[in-house]
């Protein structure tokens, strides 16, 4: 697979094209041994396992596109992902028809943030959002002259922007880092090291939930979710994070750190957004994947480890900047 992939598209690393290759033959085992095990033992529920592996592929072909065509297609590709995140975000979260001005102009900020990444501005990509939306918007609101729910209009429009395209333009951003002398997998690499493991920590903890757990973390809010699943998620990630460092440019104990953080941040944005979710009585975002719930609930955890991540390896490695 992995010399088929070389032959396809030269322009890759090793590095990249070895973790591609890594990626597609784990799903493929697990792929079939689910199929096996339902034909050998029909009366197991696998449900579950099943959607997360169908959902796994999904998304990893989605990533596995944006990193291989074209550089401007890649953050095209990205940037239409946020338009999915928050669209599905702003439709559950019931804003008043006298918000319509502000989710334009919320919108038209998408393409705006990533632009910015793609010329790689990073002093004006990393306040657009923050800074001058935060004080953009709410002026919008305020010419309405709808004074009735506007402060909760103006923080949900906020924190829908910020969660939605802010934390997850940061993964186009990273496609934008500039080359490092002895480092050839560059800013695909880093993406592929960050959502790989994002992905991989939530069936680590999902497994190890299912196999172990017993303390409720937070059963209010994910009755699912368990001590021995986060410790368990947490230690794994942590492991593989170690075994694909060759992604990053990072030395041992870095990479060690951010493994562990991906797993702490990204179980974070799992649960905020269960939190939401269970807030509006709903299960999932939206039905944009037949079967397997929105977009959003796929990259939840991606609006909370991107950003974190990015900003992590941006100190380590990219202090000059």
């Amino acid at each position: 697979m992995k010399k088929f992939l070389s032959m396809l598209f030269p322009s890759q690393s090793n590095e990249v094209i070895l973790m591609i290759s890594i990626i597609l033959g784990i799903l493929i085992t697990v792929s079939a041994v689910l199929f096996f095990t339902k034909k050998i033992f029909p009366e197991k529920n696998l449900t579950e396992l099943e959607n997360r592996t169908k959902s796994w592929w999904i998304m990893i072909l989605i990533f596995i596109c944006a990193i291989f065509i074209n550089n401007l297609a890649s953050y095209i590709c990205l940037a239409f992902l946020s338009f999915l995140a928050f669209r599905e975000l702003y439709s559950v979260l019931h804003f008043r028809q006298s918000d319509r001005s502000a989710l334009l102009l919320a919108f038209l900020a998408i393409p705006i943030q990533y632009t910015l990444a793609y010329i790689k501005w990073y002093g004006a990509y990393i306040i657009f959002i923050p800074v001058c939306m935060f004080l953009l918007l709410p002026s919008v609101l305020v010419i309405k002259q709808d004074t009735h729910r506007i402060t909760k209009s103006m923080a949900l429009l906020q924190w829908t922007l910020m969660l939605s395209v802010f934390g997850l333009s940061h993964l186009a951003f990273l496609l934008s880092l500039p080359d490092l002398e002895g480092f050839s997998s560059g800013g695909r690499g880093l993406l592929l090291f960050l959502v790989f493991l994002t992905e991989i920590n939530d069936i680590m903890q999902y497994l190890w939930g299912k196999t172990l757990g017993k303390h409720k973390i937070l059963p209010n809010v994910s009755p699912n979710k368990t001590w021995e699943g986060f410790i368990g998620g947490l230690i794994s990630t942590t492991i593989i994070g170690y075994f694909i460092g060759f992604l990053t440019p990072l030395q041992t104990p870095y990479v060690i750190l951010t493994s562990a953080m991906i797993a702490v941040f990204g179980f974070a944005g799992d649960v905020v957004l269960s939190a939401i979710k269970r807030d509006k009585g709903i299960k999932d975002m939206s039905d944009t994947i037949p079967g397997h719930g929105g977009i959003f609930d796929r990259i939840d955890s991606l609006s909370f480890t991107a950003p974190a991540f990015f900003h992590l390896v941006y100190y380590i490695a990219y202090p000059h900047l």
